[in-house]
């Protein structure tokens, strides 16, 4: 039986959750320790993915176009960053070390996510601007920065796992 205002079951919340925290603690990530706010945050994946097809965060409005969501499926292009900053990303699902251990307190962080324009401007990829030809392709990875030369991106980043759509031609 469902105990969550979207009729989820709790077996499926949880499973998500161990899975998230697991992910998140292998590479050196902390999920919130607000158990009672990571399980909505949780749950909301769940309606995300549903709902879209992909788990887009949910603190932001998603188009329904996974294209045009790359940078907000969790863990978002701007999980880093703001983590970095503020000591939360903006859901508040991942945060700091600092956080975790009550040496600072998640707050209210600004929004990094510029608009739709913008993006698809900046998502352009970028050239060598001179540099000498590389016998492969450097994708990097928009969520953690990962690096690697190879013909085409991994299925999964080794580091933050994010999917082979996460990463962008870094050098050509």
């Amino acid at each position: 039986m469902a105990d969550n205002k979207n009729n989820i079951p709790p077996e499926k919340v949880d499973a998500l959750y161990r899975k998230l925290n697991e992910e998140a603690q292998a590479s050196g990530y902390n999920l919130n320790p607000d158990t009672a706010f990571t399980r909505e945050l949780v749950e909301s994946l769940i309606v995300n993915q549903a709902r879209y097809g992909y788990p887009a965060c949910p603190c932001r409005l998603a188009a329904g176009v996974k294209e045009k969501d790359l940078d907000i499926i969790c863990p978002c292009d701007y999980r880093d960053p703001d983590i970095d900053e503020h000591g939360t990303c903006y859901c508040g699902l991942y945060v700091s070390r600092a956080v975790v251990q009550g040496a600072k307190t998640a707050g209210r962080i600004p929004e990094r996510r510029l608009p739709e324009t913008e993006r698809a401007r900046m998502a352009r990829p970028r050239t060598g601007n001179g540099r000498p030809a590389l016998p492969y392709l450097v994708w990097r990875c928009k969520v953690c920065g990962y690096l690697c030369a190879r013909a085409k991106p991994p299925e999964v980043c080794p580091i933050c796992k994010a999917s082979k759509e996460r990463f962008e031609v870094f050098l050509s």
